[in-house]
């Protein structure tokens, strides 16, 4: 792939841009295959690997966290280099099209609101990223995070102007984050739009995504993702189906079927509703097992533990894993066959490691972050 910012120096974030596509994606299956064989032992060697799934070497990514920098009149959308000051990356090549297209003109409304970038040297301003999310149609969702509600007002003034010159910008929030500190968004979000959701159609599922909802950032590896686990799920047929750290319900609602109750657990109240919507959606299409779909707002581990356990638990924790404690319980449910989908193949040897009753026969590895050293993996473990 090649990448201007890459060969300027600007930008070095794709480790592994000067390797050729394939040997990323071997080294990452061998990576993936060590650590799980130094985790496990004798049991790694019973996995079944499928083919890697891998998408587009370029133009893949869906979401873009773009940090603000510079001044009203030249902003930077970008990064931030070692000191704290903005490097543009507009032109970063692994952007879908339709985000590509829409920075300049989300740069260009920095200076017609007159939004001063935040500047993390002298910690003062007040716009720090613009989140921009686009859908299989190629609509996007647009999230200016500030310090405060400060520039809400001209944001109001100049949205009709942004909207012209942007038409498929269909969602608008402010989200405000006014701490000095190493994260991308705060609590609240003020949605500025009559619509306040995305839809993200996959074909058989359309999911709606709210602002503050995770979604995967490569959306044709994660339409693979959910397609592998809903085959894995529905062989055994399964009459009770967990999806826990469900997101917007992304699994759950792949999973779907008569007879079927699916139920998504996820500590995130706006991806519940995301999930919810949808649910409700398919169920007024009249999809199979759409009315028997539930979602809750709780902290997964401690709702598994007072619930009886289903036959088939989906897992697909954050970078941190399961923990100790879920780890535990799924070892002694009594559960039949769990699947879990991982984004950090370190945290995934531990907690299996940590389930000996539940042996792996099947993995496989999605590469939803080409030139990098992350990857996504899958794996179908069973009661032994």
């Amino acid at each position: 792939m090649e990448c201007l910012a890459y060969d300027s120096g600007r930008c070095r974030s794709c480790t592994l841009i000067e390797t050729p596509y394939p040997r990323q994606v071997a080294s990452k299956q061998d990576a993936l295959e060590r650590l799980l064989s130094a985790a496990l032992g004798d049991a790694a060697s019973a996995i079944a690997w499928r083919e890697p799934v891998v998408g587009p070497e370029s133009g893949f990514r869906t979401k873009a966290k773009m940090v603000v920098a510079g001044t009203i009149e030249e902003p930077t959308v970008g990064i931030l280099d070692a000191a704290g000051h903005g490097v543009d990356l507009r032109d970063c090549p692994l952007y879908d099209p339709a985000l590509t297209a829409a920075f300049p003109i989300l740069a260009t409304f920095v200076t017609v609101a007159a939004l001063r970038p935040y500047s993390v040297p002298e910690r003062r301003g007040e716009l720090k990223h613009i989140i921009l999310t686009a859908s299989p149609a190629g609509e996007l969702m647009a999230r200016f995070v500030l310090r405060s509600t400060e520039a809400l007002a001209r944001i109001r003034k100049h949205l009709a102007w942004l909207q012209e010159q942007l038409p498929a910008l269909v969602v608008v929030t402010v989200n405000v984050l006014p701490e000095h500190r190493a994260v991308v968004e705060g609590d609240v979000e003020i949605v500025l739009t009559e619509r306040d959701e995305l839809h993200m159609d996959l074909g058989s599922v359309d999911l709606r995504l709210r602002p503050q909802s995770f979604f995967q950032t490569n959306t044709d590896v994660a339409r693979a993702l959910y397609a592998q686990v809903a085959q894995w799920v529905g062989e055994s047929l399964p009459v009770s189906v967990w999806d826990l750290y469900c997101g917007v319900g992304g699994f759950a609602l792949h999973c779907l079927a008569d007879g079927r109750t699916v139920t998504g657990i996820e500590s995130s109240e706006q991806a519940v509703l995301s999930a919810r919507g949808t649910a409700a959606q398919m169920a007024g299409r009249g999809v199979p097992g759409a009315a028997d779909a539930h979602f809750v707002v709780a902290d997964a581990p401690a709702w598994a533990e007072t619930h009886a356990a289903p036959d088939v638990v989906i897992v697909n924790p954050p970078r941190r894993g399961l923990g100790a404690a879920l780890a535990g319980w799924l070892e002694s449910s009594g559960v039949g066959r769990v699947v879990y989908s991982s984004c950090n193949a370190v945290t995934l040897a531990r907690d299996l490691a940590a389930m000996p009753s539940l042996v792996p026969v099947r993995g496989r590895l999605l590469d939803m972050f080409p030139h990098t050293e992350h990857f996504e993996a899958v794996v179908l473990l069973k009661r032994h």
